[in-house]
């Protein structure tokens, strides 16, 4: 079963849906604004309507098959999950975003992780839940302060590891959204070893916004691209 699992969460997360809505407007998004087949390129490109509709068909694609295989592997609702477990399902989580970022429809040229990142962290109820809206909360944060939508995103994947720590820490001391059985060290550390490394992912997909940020040429939120030829 964990194979199949595997499979259809990389599938899930590999439809390039950024792609098929501009191409139902008749651009080609890769041949606009950055290139990238992302929300924030697409939203750039063809308006704001349009970043709100990717980012949630690329969140679904990370929520909805993480949530089914938590459910499949009876982990779902639960912290005090033994390591075996809990690796099978961040697996999971792993193949959805790697499935975003290298698409293999595109010659293994994505999107950023973000969106699908966050459905995934969410839909590992409640491990990563309530780390992944902190997140969302900093997101949001961040891009009101500065209005630079990968700056907010890197400082809101930075941000998911303490989070889970600091989770973890509280149903540890018997801080939860629901009774559980004890919570130890050994439950935590899949969960802040994979929030870390699609940390990492998601700061290494923005390496060449962090170029333009460094010499401000990064554009802002609702800053828009030139638009698309007819």
């Amino acid at each position: 079963m964990f194979p199949a699992l595997l499979f259809a969460a990389f599938l899930a997360g590999s439809i390039p849906f950024g792609l098929l809505v501009a191409r139902a407007r008749g651009v080609d998004i890769r041949a606009h604004g950055s290139g990238n087949i992302g929300a924030t390129n697409v939203g750039r490109v063809l308006g704001k309507p349009y970043f709100y509709l990717v980012f949630l068909l690329d969140l679904l694609k990370g929520f909805l098959p993480v949530l089914a295989a938590g459910w499949l592997l009876g982990a779902l609702g639960r912290m005090a999950i033994d390591p075996a477990t809990s690796f099978k399902w961040l697996g999971v989580v792993v193949a959805a975003v790697a499935g975003h970022v290298f698409t293999p429809w595109l010659k293994f040229k994505g999107g950023k992780g973000v969106a699908t990142s966050a459905g995934a962290l969410l839909a590992v109820f409640p491990a990563l839940t309530v780390p992944g809206l902190l997140a969302l909360g900093v997101f949001l944060a961040c891009l009101r302060l500065w209005r630079y939508v990968s700056l907010a995103a890197i400082l809101a994947c930075a941000s998911v590891p303490l989070s889970v720590a600091a989770w973890f820490h509280l149903a540890h001391l018997g801080v939860t959204l629901r009774k559980e059985p004890a919570v130890e060290v050994v439950h935590m550390l899949p969960f802040l070893g994979v929030s870390a490394l699609l940390s990492v992912l998601v700061v290494w997909t923005h390496r060449g916004n962090i170029a333009r940020l460094r010499a401000g040429t990064e554009p802002r939120w609702g800053q828009r691209a030139p638009a698309p030829k007819p």
